[in-house]
């Protein structure tokens, strides 16, 4: 058991002696000077208990004990790299760590696919958990200040202030109806929207105009929502059964059109895009792991915000 504690930069040089079994050329890679090198061998030598270098012939070479020193020796240097310099040491394709996300389930069809594809490819060791920000104790602020959330993505209306916030993308609203709908295909009127009856999705009891409704009541526009259910997954299944119109986002609505007889009418006005963001709390802001996390997803909704631009209304 060594007497003392030995710094960084002791170590640093101990593993430089043994590896290159010469006090002037650790001396040449470290900067300093051979009488440097050659106390602070001296000083190792206390420490350890054992010579660490010994003269063969013309030269040294360092002894057994200190061959077994050496991975140990990269541990430890490693560790302090970690703590010292962490933006430096974060590998995606070498990472264990498991990785949390909170989202809504108006992303699960589309978005978060995407998101694990990306994920596995960059961190193919590595666990991703994604969580409703209906189901996390305490809300997603909580959970994002606990650290049981790495990032939230959702689109808000109005954002909380107190995190950080990444817009990723924005999404059109548009009306979702199965293919064979009575309203024919460019005659959904201002006045037909007002009239015909409504899908809508209450994930939770909140009071007041949803964002949706909100937007919608921006450009003068109201729905006579008549059936409500808790989960944006179920709405294009009773779309195909139903007369029912349902107003989402163009990203949800063009990935069921790929799947199911429905089609995409544009609403009879123009409301203001959706925004999604993404929040993240300053505990993690500095985090190489998390700003690895928050890059992949923010350059997934890049490329699902292009590709449901392209889709034909």
């Amino acid at each position: 058991m060594y007497k003392q504690v030995i710094d960084s930069h002791l170590l640093k040089i101990l593993h430089t002696l043994i590896t290159e079994s010469s006090v002037s050329r650790t001396a040449a890679l470290l900067g300093v000077s051979q009488p440097t090198i050659s106390v602070a061998l001296r000083k190792l030598r206390t420490l350890t208990g054992d010579p660490l270098l010994v003269r063969s012939g013309s030269r040294m070479v360092p002894t057994s004990h200190a061959i077994t020193l050496v991975e140990p020796l990269v541990q430890a240097l490693s560790g302090i790299t970690a703590v010292l310099n962490p933006t430096a040491t974060f590998d995606p394709a070498t990472t264990r760590r498991t990785f949390r996300i909170g989202s809504p389930d108006y992303l699960d069809v589309f978005f978060l696919p995407a998101v694990v594809d990306a994920f596995k490819h960059e961190a193919p060791g590595a666990r991703l958990e994604f969580q409703h920000l209906m189901t996390v104790d305490g809300g997603y602020e909580h959970g994002l200040e606990s650290g049981t959330l790495d990032v939230v993505v959702g689109n808000w209306s109005t954002p909380p202030e107190n995190l950080h916030i990444q817009p990723l993308c924005k999404d059109d609203m548009v009306c979702l109806m199965r293919e064979d709908h009575p309203i024919q295909p460019g005659n959904l009127t201002s006045a037909i929207y007002q009239e015909v009856e409504h899908l809508g999705v209450t994930t939770h009891h909140a009071r007041g105009l949803g964002t949706i409704d909100l937007e919608l009541a921006r450009s003068g526009l109201s729905r006579n929502v008549t059936t409500t259910m808790p989960y944006f997954g179920l709405a294009p299944y009773v779309l195909m059964r139903t007369n029912l119109l349902f107003t989402t986002t163009r990203g949800l609505a063009a990935h069921f059109c790929t799947l199911l007889p429905l089609r995409i009418e544009p609403i009879p006005c123009v409301p203001q895009a959706l925004t999604y963001y993404q929040l993240w709390h300053d505990r993690t802001h500095r985090s190489a792991s998390a700003i690895w996390l928050r890059r992949l997803v923010a350059r997934v909704a890049k490329s699902l915000a292009s590709a449901s631009a392209d889709t034909p209304t």
